[in-house]
């Protein structure tokens, strides 16, 4: 399941798995993966709640907890294998998520080979022998006044990277700003902050899939 944006017709591109925040497949994250479409990528927005969408923290709350990790792996690695053999892509695929997908943008590039990995203020607690398999870099952007995915938890990202040997491929931004800093329709939403964090994403996306 899930919503599915090429872009102009013929033209063909790069993919990218657009993954959720933990309201599920709303039409904000839609609305990413249709300007994915118009940047020339294959955009497939995952949906991993099976059509259901919260309106209440609660109601998210509940969603995320009902995911099963085995069965939301498996459809992670269907949806890049998809795009990687699309007739009209290039093979590359990155994979970008915000908060519960941000952590799940991880978790579907460690269990399968992607070329680029963008996280949003996502869990990053993964040790370093299942960070030996990523094989792309990743771009992490997170907010100072998160008091949940905080300094103390990226900093430990980065020490497992490093004792991957994968440091060289991590490129982590800290803004001065919330959780959830770059949903439009969220209270904690900063415009500056969420203009820069796209402007660093574009540019990592288009060097890594595009070149």
């Amino acid at each position: 399941d899930g919503y599915y944006v090429e872009p102009a017709a013929g033209a063909g591109g790069p993919g990218v798995v657009v993954i959720q925040e933990w309201w599920g497949l709303n039409d904000q994250i839609k609305s990413v993966a249709v300007e994915l479409a118009k940047m020339g990528y294959i955009a497939y927005a995952i949906d991993l709640y099976g059509g259901q969408v919260a309106s209440t923290p609660e109601e998210a709350r509940t969603l995320t907890q009902g995911v099963d990790a085995a069965t939301a792996r498996q459809q992670l690695t269907t949806a890049i294998a998809h795009l990687k053999n699309h007739k009209d892509s290039t093979g590359k695929v990155a994979t970008m998520g915000w908060c519960f997908g941000g952590g799940w943008s991880l978790n579907a590039s460690v269990a399968t080979p992607v070329d680029a990995t963008v996280i949003y203020y996502g869990r990053v607690t993964k040790p370093a022998d299942e960070l030996e398999n990523l094989e792309g870099p990743v771009l992490g952007h997170f907010g100072t006044l998160d008091g949940n995915i905080n300094k103390e938890m990226v900093e430990g990202f980065e020490a497992e990277m490093e004792k991957a040997g994968k440091a060289d491929m991590l490129t982590v931004h800290w803004y001065d700003a919330d959780h959830a800093f770059a949903n439009p329709t969220g209270a904690r939403y900063d415009a500056e902050d969420a203009s820069l964090a796209w402007e660093r994403t574009s540019e990592f996306l288009a060097a890594n899939l595009k070149s």
